[in-house]
């Protein structure tokens, strides 16, 4: 246990709040929490890695399975696909079933779909292997919005309001941190075919350990005493009242749209990355890198970023302005990654377009609560995930649906064995999505900073009571 009144906002709240303020309130921080956070990181970390691990060696797994272009993408597309019904579905798992039991269940559903998609390559007289290859990624797919929606519920519930947006930054990030692994260890580990088998079976590692973590260390849903006014005001609206609630609020409909766009168009760059750099002759390991410095770049703003915004409460100024310079770069990257030899150019356009976009997520998922107070957490920062989702699948299928096939020699590295694709018309569609969902969250989001306001008013009345009480009569 860190301590008793040191966690309460109301212990924050003013300067003339006395010290003793917390204790009155009987807000509470537990060590344990930090535990919690590390699992909760390590499934979303390890189910990211999944979905995208066959994305950056897209054109040799096409190879050795036997596989078109479209199969492949496939694998990476259906999170995104299965996240769309199932979101719904998590929103109500996580506000009914408890945190506890949703992590635990999310984490053994992680393992098995590991151990599943490797089969084909560690099992011999598998006929079909696209069937289990897609049958394990179904099942990893199945975990992802909860893990997603999670670090905004238990930021919520067991942190104090001085580390919440910090805490949700760091379950978020997890799930980037996923990707990064992916796009660094798939390229080094798979140089041929060969070493596909060997692939498969280290995805395996991080997904076991989330999963024996997550059984043997976490004991609560939610801790014995609540963080902060507004855990303790934890009634939450009911799952169909919250859901007509957030639809309802123009607001958060507007934030859940252009954001939900925004991290759509980051899912499909990421899952087309390696096959729309192959073509102009970029190697799978620079596409990786590209990929790499994206989610550093993205971590280590949105570290930042988080530190200032949980000091501040600038939410929405940080989110309009990341979200402004990230349509900027995506322009430079659609008209870039049609050209020749621009390494250093493309790796910094990478850079930026993490550092700007990425890093902006945690604070967006901050906000979606914020303005939608007291819709439950879960259900605030999940539809705008599932929309993300579908959009990234919308835009997945477009951008490949207008690339076309060049009959014309060129320098493509791709190893699919077919054509090299023209993915010019798609990247600028993809550029021009950008800045519209950027204009579209400028101009008309506006929002009250609800939850704040709400706990800010509970720990006035608070003092308000303490001030005036009675104080005891001296004795002579």
């Amino acid at each position: 246990m860190d301590g008793g009144a040191g966690g309460g906002r109301g212990a924050r709240r003013g300067p003339d709040a006395p010290p003793a303020l917390g204790a009155v309130l009987g807000y509470r921080v537990y060590a344990r929490r930090w535990v919690f956070l590390l699992v909760l990181s390590l499934l979303n970390c390890s189910n990211a890695a999944l979905w995208l691990s066959f994305a950056p060696v897209a054109d040799i797994i096409a190879h050795h399975f036997v596989l078109s272009t479209e199969q492949i993408n496939w694998l990476s597309l259906i999170y995104l696909v299965v996240s769309i019904p199932s979101g719904v579905v998590a929103i109500w798992v996580l506000d009914s079933v408890g945190l506890r039991w949703a992590t635990i269940t999310c984490a053994w559903l992680n393992f098995a779909g590991s151990i599943f998609r490797a089969l084909p390559s560690l099992a011999i007289g598998i006929e079909d292997p696209f069937a289990f290859l897609m049958g394990g990624q179904s099942l990893c797919a199945l975990v992802q919005t909860v893990v997603i929606f999670s670090p905004a519920k238990l930021a919520a519930l067991w942190f104090p309001e001085h580390q919440r947006v910090t805490a949700n930054m760091i379950g978020t990030m997890s799930n980037s941190l996923g990707i990064l692994m992916a796009n660094l260890l798939s390229p080094t580990l798979v140089k041929k075919e060969k070493d596909i088998p060997w692939m498969l079976g280290i995805y395996i590692i991080p997904a076991g350990l989330a999963c024996l973590l997550a059984t043997a260390c976490l004991w609560d849903s939610v801790p014995p005493s609540p963080p902060s006014a507004g855990a303790a005001r934890c009634s939450s609206e009911r799952f169909l009242e919250g859901l007509k609630l957030l639809l309802h609020n123009r607001a958060y409909v507007t934030l859940a749209v252009c954001f939900g766009g925004g991290i759509g168009i980051f899912s499909g760059f990421l899952a087309l990355l390696e096959q729309v750099l192959c073509v102009k002759g970029y190697s799978n390991e620079f596409a990786g890198l590209c990929g790499a410095l994206f989610i550093i770049f993205g971590v280590l703003g949105a570290l930042v970023l988080s530190l200032y915004v949980d000091q501040t409460k600038q939410f929405t100024e940080a989110v309009k302005i990341g979200y402004c310079l990230t349509s900027v770069v995506c322009v430079a990257f659609a008209l870039v990654s049609q050209l020749q030899g621009q390494t250093l150019a493309l790796a910094t356009i990478c850079s930026l377009l993490g550092l700007f976009g990425l890093s902006v997520v945690p604070i967006a998922m901050e906000l979606a609560v914020e303005c939608s107070f007291p819709v439950s957490e879960g259900a605030a920062a999940g539809l705008v995930v599932v929309l993300g989702q579908a959009a990234g699948a919308l835009v997945v299928v477009l951008l490949t649906a207008l690339s076309v096939r060049r009959a014309e020699p060129s320098t493509s590295t791709c190893q699919d064995g077919r054509g090299p694709l023209d993915w010019k018309v798609s990247l600028l569609l993809m550029a021009g999505l950008c800045a519209l969902f950027s204009c579209c969250l400028t101009l008309f989001f506006h929002t009250r900073y609800r939850r704040l306001e709400a706990e800010a008013h509970v720990s006035r009345s608070i003092q308000d009571d303490v001030d005036h009480a009675p104080q005891p009569a001296a004795t002579p």
